[in-house]
This record gives C-alpha cells, structure tokens and sequence, in this order.
C-alpha cells in the first residue's frame, strides 16, 4: 500500500490515527492464562484467543517469541498440535478465533445500507502450504462472510490483507453479547467445505464456509503461529496500531483476571469455610465465574489455613464475594483475613468471556 493511499485512508476514517483496531491484544503481548496445553475448546496463551474444536485435535497454547522480521512484533500466538486429526469425520473442524462484543460495533452500521467495509490484516505462518480459510461470522444473524488466502511457503512469515463488505440485512444487538467473530480455520470436515466458495459474500450455508482449507492439525510436528492482527473500517490496511502493553492489559481484563494474591479480604468465621470479597480494579464485561488453581492460603494474623476450595457467593462486573473453605488453620472467630500465596503456585481467576 502507497504512502498515499494510507494517508488517504486515515484522513477518510471515523478514527483517524488512534482506536482504529477492533482486534484487542492484536500482537499478542498480554497472556494471564500463560501456556494451557490439552486445548479442545478454551482460551490459553495470548488473551481473547480461543480454540475451537470438533474431532479429535488438541493442542497447546502459548506465547511464543517467534514473530516476523523488522515488524516491530515482539510476541504471537503458537497453536502446537498435540493430538492429531489426520482423518477428518464430516463434522470435524478446529480454528482460533476472537469474539467482539456487540455494542462496541454499533458504528459499522450492519443492518442499512450504509454497512461499513472492513478490513483485516495479519501475520501468520503455516505448516501448511495452499488454501486457508478465514471468516467474518455475525452472530446476531447467524451469518458468515468467508475469504481464502494461499500460504506459499510452509513454516514461513507472510502477511495477509483481507476486505470484507459489510452486511446489510441484520445489526448487531446494542448490547454486550458476541457481535462479530473472526475465525481462521486450521481444518474443515466436509460439512464445512463441501460446498461453493463465493468469496466476501454473506451467506449461512455451512458447506460454504471453509471450502478448500488445507488440514493444518493432521501431526503433531505441525505449529501455528499468529500476530499483527488488526481489523479497522475502510478499504485500505492503514500502519499496525500499536498499544502499549498497560494499555491493552486493560482491555484484556474486561474479559479475565488472574491474580498470584488477589486482594480478598474477609473475617474468619471460627470454622473452616470463610467468606471474602473484594472490588475489580476493572470492570468486567459481565458477572464472572470464579475459580482457583493451584494452592492458595489465606492468614489471619494468626493462624494459616490451605483453601481447598471456593464457591462464588455473589458476583457483580466490578465485584466479587465467594465463600473459601480451608484445611486447616482454622481460627478464632472475627478475626481480619487475607489471602496469600504460600507456594507460588496458586492463582483466583475471573472469567467472564464471550
């Protein structure tokens, strides 16, 4: 793209030089999950990336330190392929994927004759040369917008640019549920590809959708790799938008917070389950699950207690309350308590993901 034509593209946008990228954690530099490995259907490495599954692929998810040359990428997300599916059953599929919640779309105007023309880029490489797929899917519409791009050369760097129309038919719901999901396909059983590719159409045929993706989950040797994501208005890829890493982290925890020793606070009850609260320092999109991994304590000045387990009590966007039951350690009763972390190991997850 001319010097030019960007400028030109910039000048014409609603957004000019700032918020032009409707992708969060485009170059992958925030992973609270860090590496998750055994994937069939969950979010790991890199935040706002799923992996999504039917068949028998699995995979491991990671941030990875392989990025293209003299881009200015740091860090992408590797796809590593632990469980082959050499031989697809019609309804096999697997993909990455990122949702965008619908009321932060509501300036494309889908749904009139004005719908706004998008366009993706991205870095990726392949194990796999030939055909892949990547698509727009509306989800208030239940609709798809499918395009093909060629990997040239296996385990190799190429960036990819994409413009897809916009849909006229159906808006987006003003509210905070998916609105738009961009899907690359990493393999497609027949049900998917059976049919007739007609590229940045709009259709909900599922034959249609991946028509000619190349199998890229068929070995364990095969690796993934994805950066430089950035889908803007307009007909022209304008500069990659970056963010600094406070800034998209930000972002990020709208959907998911981990914490090593979250700020919980309570009062001991005297028994061995306690109830503990404490305010998000981000909204999140809705009211989270609640989780813990590993091995979390809590200390009461006094005494120490192992939790063995947690139940969310109440939960708001910007709050949480659940009830932890300990071990050991229990303490007399009305006593101030906090969480820590003895073992290093432990972590409280929010999760309130598309």
């Amino acid at each position: 793209m001319s010097k030019a034509a960007e400028l030109a593209a910039l000048i014409g946008s609603s957004t000019g030089l700032s918020n032009r990228n409707l992708i969060i954690n485009g170059e992958m530099q925030v992973a609270q999950r860090g590496t998750v490995t055994g994937v069939t259907n969950a979010y790991g490495g890199p935040d706002r990336y799923q992996f999504s599954r039917s068949g028998a692929a699995a995979v491991s998810l990671s941030q990875d330190t392989t990025v293209p040359s003299n881009q200015g990428f740091t860090t992408s997300l590797k796809i590593d392929v632990t469980t082959a599916d050499s031989s697809l059953a019609a309804g096999d599929y697997a993909m990455i994927r990122q949702r965008i919640e619908a009321q932060n779309l509501q300036h494309l105007l889908y749904g009139s004759s004005g719908a706004k023309t998008l366009t993706l880029q991205f870095w990726v490489r392949s194990p796999k040369v030939g055909s892949h797929i990547c698509e727009l899917y509306h989800d208030d519409a239940t609709y798809f917008n499918s395009q093909v791009y060629s990997i040239a050369s296996a385990d190799t760097w190429q960036k990819v640019t994409l413009t897809f129309d916009g849909y006229q038919t159906t808006a987006f719901n003003n509210d905070n549920g998916i609105g738009l999901a961009i899907d690359w396909w990493l393999a497609a059983g027949s049900t998917y590809s059976g049919g007739t590719l007609s590229s940045n159409t709009w259709h909900n045929t599922q034959a249609n959708r991946a028509v000619g993706q190349v199998n890229a989950v068929d070995n364990t040797s095969n690796n993934f790799y994805l950066t430089g994501v950035q889908l803007e208005v307009g007909e022209q890829a304008t500069s990659f938008e970056h963010r600094s890493d406070a800034d998209e982290l930000q972002r990020c925890k709208r959907y998911f917070q981990t914490y090593n020793e979250p700020p919980a606070r309570g009062v001991t009850s005297g028994g061995g389950t306690d109830r503990m609260a404490f305010m998000l320092p981000v909204t999140m999109r809705a009211a989270p699950s609640v989780t813990m991994s590993g091995t979390l304590n809590w200390y009461d000045g006094a005494a120490v207690g192992t939790i063995t387990s947690l139940s969310a009590t109440y939960t708001e966007p910007h709050s949480v309350e659940f009830d932890a039951s300990a071990a050991s350690g229990s303490s007399s009763a009305g006593r101030g308590m906090v969480i820590y972390n003895a073992s290093a190991d432990g972590t409280l997850n929010m999760d309130a993901e598309l």
